[in-house]
């Protein structure tokens, strides 16, 4: 096979995933092997591959391409969830723009559009995961509204219910005016925003005095049913009683006592608006007040809003302040900051609204979960920082509102019979549901039943995700549950902590009686050189796809992960892209140059056994600390590790010391290891860069048997022998202080030099025959004292020297020693005299000391080498 010139990934990419698939190489069925299972955070059927996805899913194939080589069945699935809310708007929108309204539309019509709009839209994204290499099981991917999922969701429903768990209740719930459904307490973002505080002067009935309150939303006063006083508050003892009159609608109101009001606040008199405030409905409660809803589902003014009828509440904001102020009703206004909840989805402020709603009871459910991550340990959180997130969410979790005014989703399966407050049934089919309504009466006929119109929230479907794929909520004993559950790894962000990794704890304990998964890895967020989020709306996020195609995909995977620890956020920049894709090139090259090699059947050189046999050392070591690396979910260092053993130790020292001279062959033994322990490298690269190393492995003349790098096997860990390592780490140092002298005083590496050692022990002469071959030195003696006219450099405690005569201008060497000691010892002097303070002694840190020390030690060895130099050359 021609072996290009240059690494071309847009060439090889596509042609090794359709090899992978047609092999079927990620495909997994239960066997006697290990399990090791992911599954994947479901994207939204609506969504495109963005950078944080891919930093997500390489996390999550490096991972299971590592099990894979490891022997271990796995099985990552992928797949997608419905995002009611998301994928709602974007069909009532493409209906908009063809002239067709949604209210026009029975639910079953809708239903249709949504589904032709998911078959066209949905799916993209997977379709991108594979070419940034994702090794899923696309045979199993689901969906959250494929039939059996459905299914589940429903029987795991009715299961609740019966269990009293699940309830409708009218409830203060948070409303999205934009997407005209109500959202849990989680899917409410709250930010800080300046808006003003307006001080109203209230009438009082059958008087001429005026009571001042003061709000944040005059449109409100639309709906107020009361003005409450704290009755301790001896400012306003004389209104208890009596009556105070509405601006501008003239509702006659109550003006009621409670101690809830703050005496401090505004002007210490409260409007009550039961319909627009959880508090003031809690206030309505206790003291049996009337309550208005003032807004449409849209947010825009009901007929309650008078003359407003019909406007947005924030047009009303601005018109009725000033009607207000026009009719002497607003005293003043004051600049005033406060939270505003706004929609996880789709931005819009929230409402407080009244609603029926369905709510699952969380307390007692969120009990074993809370003890699995805090107490136990089943569940370990990955950096474990997030327990303390953890911890506060689910200690203080309040009951899920899990309905939604929505059509695309799980319908509730409650069926209405009446129109009694209890007047409906719960069941998985019609069928039951009419079954159960006739024991209730005997005369209902199915024609009778109206199921609720409401469907589940989203996250309802998506906390079943690592059952419900393998089908365990309606076959609890099915065999691909009991082998493939729980699962090993979830890999998602911090920002669905509550959402979905919460949740999906809760549901594994309640269905199944154990954890979904062992471990949770949480990356951080991918944000842009000024540390902003990135995000379509700041235009500061890269096109995946383009980021592919210009750097390959192995490029891309390297550059996101060099810089992602596990939590914390990952400082995108395209130059991290760059650089993987020239660690790819680099690892081409090398591979050329090997294969360039002749061969012949000579021995085997000191220079290359000794060099193999420390890599061999080398390789080892580094195996042992990416395997940590790897079970503390320590991705990037486990990158980085292995990026500076294949660079640094392979490339750069290894392949230097094997290479035969110019036009010479090497011999087989050596080449043959050389091979086999590029082949090492490449399956500890293969999770990072699976294309490239694919196409490396394809290419190597020897080699296991195995037809794929990506089901081979990876590298068992053999003996690590330290002082091999050190000694050639000392033997590199002499190296760099041979090749700096080359270096400062032009002398070509064709020109041989001799090295002398002064008054130190002799090092193994294998490692002399590294240091000749690398350095072009012909001898290497040791003497007992410094040579005149020679050169010098330290290695620890070791002193070498290349005589020079005749190859340098003396006189311009003796100025430029001169100059460097005067130098040194004015800094020795500076770091002394800081030594001398008693006070920097006594006060600063003792590392901080130490540091200062080692300076000062470190400028006295130098003036004593470069005295020395002075003294030969004088």
């Amino acid at each position: 096979m021609e072996i290009p010139s240059k690494y071309e990934p847009n060439r090889v990419e596509e042609r090794w995933y359709e090899y992978w698939m047609k092999n079927k190489f990620f495909h997994s069925k239960p066997d006697d092997r290990e399990p090791y299972t992911i599954v994947i955070p479901p994207p939204n059927v609506t969504g495109v591959l963005h950078m944080g996805h891919m930093l997500n899913n390489t996390i999550q194939d490096v991972l299971i391409r590592k099990a894979r080589l490891e022997g271990k069945n796995a099985c990552w699935v992928p797949g997608m969830d419905h995002a009611s809310i998301a994928t709602e708007a974007k069909v009532v929108d493409k209906l908009k723009q063809e002239g067709i309204s949604k209210s026009d539309l029975t639910r079953e019509e809708f239903l249709k559009h949504a589904w032709d709009w998911t078959d066209e839209y949905g799916g993209v994204i997977l379709e991108q995961l594979k070419k940034l290499g994702c090794s899923c099981d696309w045979e199993r991917t689901k969906f959250t509204m494929d039939d059996d999922m459905s299914a589940s969701v429903i029987k795991v429903f009715v299961d609740l219910y019966k269990k009293g768990l699940i309830y409708r209740g009218f409830r203060m719930v948070n409303w999205d005016p934009e997407a005209k459904t109500t959202l849990s307490d989680e899917e409410v973002n709250y930010e800080e925003r300046q808006g003003l505080l307006y001080y109203l002067a209230y009438k009082i009935e059958g008087s001429d005095e005026k009571v001042t309150i003061a709000t944040t939303r005059p449109e409100t006063i639309l709906g107020d049913t009361a003005i409450c006083i704290n009755p301790n508050d001896e400012r306003y003892a004389h209104l208890r009683g009596k009556k105070a009159i509405v601006p501008i609608c003239g509702r006659v109101i109550p003006i009621i006592e409670d101690e809830y009001v703050d005496i401090e606040f505004g002007t210490g008199c409260l409007k009550v608006t039961p319909a627009h405030d959880e508090n003031d409905k809690n206030l309505g409660e206790k003291h049996h007040l009337e309550v208005i809803d003032i807004f449409h589902e849209d947010a825009s003014l009901n007929s309650y809003g008078l003359h407003y009828e019909g406007k947005d509440r924030f047009v009303v904001r601005k018109e009725i302040a000033k009607e207000l102020e026009e009719k002497g009703f607003l005293v003043k206004t004051e600049q005033h900051t406060n939270k505003v909840g706004t929609s996880e989805r789709t931005k819009a402020v929230i409402e407080p609204r009244l609603s029926d709603q369905w709510f699952l009871k969380m307390e007692d459910l969120a009990k074993p979960a809370i003890d699995a991550v805090l107490n136990t340990g089943d569940v370990k959180l990955f950096p474990k920082k997030f327990e303390n997130t953890y911890r506060h969410w689910m200690e203080n979790i309040r009951d899920w509102n899990i309905s939604r005014q929505l059509w695309w989703g799980q319908q509730i399966p409650a069926y209405y019979y009446g129109d009694g407050q209890d007047d409906f049934v719960v069941a998985e089919t019609k069928a039951e549901a009419l079954e159960l309504a006739k024991a209730k009466n005997p005369t209902i006929q199915e024609s009778d039943l109206r199921q609720d119109p409401d469907v589940l929230d989203t996250w309802f479907s998506s906390w079943l995700w690592p059952i419900s794929v393998f089908g365990g909520i309606l076959e609890p004993d099915n065999p691909e549950v009991n082998y493939y559950y729980p699962t090993n790894d979830l890999v998602t962000g911090p920002d669905i902590l509550f959402f979905w990794v919460a949740r999906m704890i809760v549901a594994g304990y309640e269905f199944r009686g154990e954890r979904p998964y062992e471990n949770v890895y949480l990356t951080g967020l991918v944000r842009d050189k000024q540390r902003r989020k990135m995000s379509k709306s700041l235009g500061n996020s890269p096109d995946a796809l383009q980021l592919i195609s210009e750097y390959g995909a192995d490029g891309v995977r390297v550059g996101l992960l060099l810089s992602s620890a596990a939590g914390n956020d990952l400082m995108f920049d395209e130059a991290l892209c760059q650089q993987g894709k020239n660690f790819a090139n680099k690892i081409w090259n090398a591979f050329r140059l090997v294969k360039g090699w002749k061969i012949a059947d000579i021995a085997q050189p000191e220079a290359a056994k000794i060099g193999l046999e420390w890599y061999e050392a080398k390789f080892n070591k580094t195996l042992s600390e990416i395997e940590d690396h790897y079970r503390k979910y320590r991705i990037s260092d486990a990158l980085m590790a292995l990026y500076k053993l294949v660079w640094d130790d392979f490339c750069s020292w290894l392949l230097e010391i094997v290479k035969p001279a110019y036009q010479q062959p090497i011999d087989k033994k050596t080449l043959a290891r050389v091979i086999a322990l590029f082949e090492k490298n490449l399956k500890l690269l293969h999770p990072f860069m699976p294309f490239l190393t694919e196409e490396v492995w394809q290419h190597m003349a020897v080699r296991d048997t195995t037809e794929a790098l990506c089901v081979a096997t990876w590298p068992e860990l053999g003996a690590i022998d330290n002082k091999l390592i050190e000694d050639f780490e000392f033997a590199t140092e002499v190296i760099s202080g041979i090749r700096t002298i080359r270096k400062e005083k032009s002398i070509p590496m064709k020109e041989t030099l001799e090295l002398s050692l002064l008054n130190g022990e002799q090092s193994s002469a294998n490692w002399d025959v590294v240091i000749k071959k690398l350095t072009n030195v012909s001898n290497i003696s040791y003497v007992d004292q410094a040579l005149d006219g020679a050169l010098s450099f330290r290695v620890k405690s070791n002193e070498y020297f290349i005589p020079v005569a005749g190859t340098i201008d003396v006189a311009a060497e003796i100025k430029k020693i001169n100059e460097e000691l005067a130098y040194t010892k004015g800094f020795l002097k500076s770091v002394q005299k800081k030594l001398s303070n008693e006070r920097f002694v006594n006060n600063a840190p003792e590392k901080v000391v130490a540091i200062e020390k080692k300076k000062a030690s470190d400028a006295e060895a130098k003036i004593e080498t470069l005295e020395k130099s002075l003294a030969s050359l004088s």
